[in-house]
């Protein structure tokens, strides 16, 4: 079958026509979104930029792409590292295409909201006085790097978007890794430590980061010794050099990711053990001789005290052994990070409780990683939104033998047990840790950091042996009557003064001392107080009352089944005031789960989502009228089932005829 991108094509010759994205239109707002441009673009297509040696893409071509008027220098430096990775390159930047046979339509692969998508942009781009606004080539007239600058826009959807852009979401986007960032500080950073590295399937990066208060907007600043400002290097190994005077320096090889030329005069690098740096004189021509045969194109070595001395910040991208494999500089790494990947959602009410310091926390989703060998670990929380992002993070805990495996942790586990981890929070697409974990289970909890803020997410991580990750869910089912019958035992001045009800009741029942829904609605209108609980006085409510107590089929309910009625009633008030502190009469909506629990209900997400989606109102709350209605409902619903369950193994064979019937019956 054919792809989009293929049909496309097919169409486009087929009429002789240039394809035009109905998807990410040729207008303002494609640019600008939110702020109004101080200037009017004009979308032009390449072919009308008056550049007769145009090209897609050059092998050859040295990476030259500057930002332009958008200032997303961050993504330049981003480009420019998966450019050095030229069989990542190709994944993202498909090689079989071409300025003259492309019929205006163009293919970028990217990582996004956890998975490998194709996007595909047409050739119309946003031009100032006939020259390009933003992303385009000093010199090779490559235009790879335009054209996928607006498949990224087109993804965040505008170009006003990649202004709050960082190089963690570039990375991540481009490489398809988990990026972590380090800063470098030269009394904790070892040697080692980038060996161990550079051991597995990562790709090392640092970057030397001047105060943004000094630095001037968009443009290209050096250190003395040549090192750009703000942009990715990658680093390749490390080495250690003897001297004639026989001692030992440690080199770090990095390579200049804006530079594709040989080790020599116009390397950009001029410190020590630059080319021109008579720190070479220090040793053997042999040594020098061993040490240059490694350089590649763009590389060049520093020592590590320059090393420590002039890079701010690395910037780590763990690849996946999938991944990975495509690169042939990563294949041979001994380390291979395996990954599990889980993606989820907060929604309002059922998985969206906050950050632990709130006490809906325990209704976040609970992820089971299970550790068979002790091992370095990665956890990467990504939020699958680019505009006004959550404040999100994470916290791991270590299980408790005393719960089940299978089951999610109940809330006084969290009340009682210190956290074993804990992420940074932050407005960002991307939260990540890198910690080593012991044999064992350990439950992890991604949370926005306040309740009731919806988005959805992914959660992946790697390891560099063998782990199970899986989600935890809750069983659904009934740990206390919801409903009971009264006894005589009761509260006597409770029932009592529910019988002062009576004479109203007698005048509004039947010759068999029995009252349909309407009845009871009249009724509850003249016996409720007027506070909150009045809401309960609702037509809705009291169909669901008649068909929780109808056992004759008659539609009709005596007066001992009203007092059992107004007694449970009273009895849920009393729970729903428990978890209405703030403002009486106005339950919020996370708090939902733990009021039922209460009651006596044990709820899967899956069915508090379908409570949520009926009973919650627009202002992220219920009422008392809501609540109760709920009760009645799942009551029901559970009395039907085990009116079924003749096995008790909780699981039932119905006919057509029953299945309706029950489902009316709720």
């Amino acid at each position: 079958m054919a792809s989009k991108y293929e049909r496309i094509i097919s169409d486009c010759r087929s009429r002789n026509i240039l394809w035009e994205d109905a998807d990410f239109p040729a207008i303002q707002s494609s640019v600008f979104y939110y702020q109004t441009p101080p200037f009017t673009f004009q979308w032009k297509r390449i072919a009308e930029l008056n550049n007769a040696q145009a090209s897609f893409l050059n092998e050859n071509a040295e990476f030259d792409v500057v930002p332009g008027k958008m200032g997303d220098r961050w993504l330049v430096s981003c480009l420019g590292v998966l450019y050095s990775l030229r069989n990542l390159f190709y994944r993202v930047v498909p090689a079989d295409q071409s300025l003259d046979k492309s019929m205006g339509i163009y293919r970028f692969r990217l990582w996004w909201c956890g998975e490998w998508v194709e996007v595909l942009v047409d050739d119309r781009l946003p031009t100032i006085n006939g020259r390009l606004a933003f992303m385009q080539p000093q010199s090779s007239n490559c235009f790879w790097a335009s054209l996928l600058e607006k498949a990224i826009a087109k993804l965040h959807g505008s170009y006003e978007a990649l202004k709050y852009g960082t190089r963690s979401d570039g990375l991540t986007d481009l490489l398809g890794g988990v990026v972590k960032c380090m800063p470098i500080i030269s009394d904790t950073i070892r040697p080692q430590t980038l060996k161990d590295h550079l051991a597995t399937t990562c790709i090392v990066t640092c970057i030397a980061v001047k105060n943004a208060a000094v630095q001037k907007k968009n443009t290209t600043e050096r250190l003395s010794n040549g090192i750009l400002l703000n942009a990715n290097y990658r680093l390749s190994c490390l080495d250690k050099v003897e001297t004639v005077m026989g001692d030992s320096v440690q080199l770090v090889r990095i390579k200049d990711t804006f530079s594709s030329k040989p080790f020599g005069d116009k390397t950009n690098f001029v410190g020590d053990w630059s080319p021109t740096s008579k720190t070479w004189e220090r040793v053997s021509s042999a040594e020098r001789g061993r040490l240059l045969a490694q350089l590649e194109l763009g590389e060049f070595w520093i020592s590590f005290y320059d090393f420590v001395h002039t890079f701010t910040t690395l910037e780590i991208v763990y690849l996946d052994s999938d991944t990975a494999n495509g690169e042939q500089m990563l294949k041979g790494r001994p380390l291979h990070w395996k990954m599990k990947m889980y993606q989820g959602q907060w929604k309002r009410g059922v998985t969206a409780g906050g950050c632990r310091n709130h006490e809906s926390f325990h209704i976040n989703p609970q992820l089971l990683v299970s550790i068979q060998e002790k091992q370095d670990i990665v956890i990467a929380l990504n939020q699958h939104t680019a505009v006004e992002p959550k404040v999100i993070g994470f916290t791991m805990y270590m299980w408790n033998r005393e719960y089940s495996l299978n089951e999610c942790l109940q809330k006084d586990f969290f009340k009682n047990q210190m956290s074993f981890l804990n992420s940074d929070y932050g407005n960002t697409r991307h939260v990540s840790y890198h910690t080593q974990l012991d044999i064992g289970h350990y439950v992890l909890m991604p949370t926005t950091y306040e309740p009731a803020e919806e988005a959805q997410f992914t959660v992946r991580i790697l390891g560099t042996s063998a782990f199970r990750l899986s989600c935890l869910e809750t069983q659904t089912m009934i740990l206390l009557d919801p409903f009971p019958a009264l006894k005589t035992d009761d509260n006597v001045q409770k029932i009592k003064s529910i019988c002062q009800y009576e004479p109203v009741y007698m005048q509004l029942a039947d010759e068999n001392k029995t009252i349909n829904c309407f009845e009871l609605h009249e009724l509850l209108e003249a016996c409720l107080p007027n506070d909150y609980i009045k809401g309960c006085a609702n037509i809705d409510i009291c169909r669901k009352v008649i068909a929780l107590q109808d056992k004759t089929g008659s539609g009709r309910i005596t007066f001992q089944q009203f007092k059992t009625f107004m007694v449970n009633l009273k009895s849920w008030q009393g729970v729903f005031k428990i978890y209405t502190k703030e403002k009486a009469g106005i339950l919020r909506a996370e708090r939902l789960r733990d009021a039922l629990y209460d009651i006596g209900f044990q709820l899967s997400t899956d069915i508090m989502n379908c409570l949520i989606q009926r009973y919650i109102r627009k202002d992220g709350t219920l009422r008392l009228s809501d609540f109760v209605s709920a009760v009645i409902q799942l009551t029901t619903a559970f009395n039907q089932f085990h009116s079924k369950n003749y096995n008790q193994v909780n699981v039932i064979e119905v006919h057509l005829h029953d299945w309706i019937k029950s489902i009316l019956s709720c």
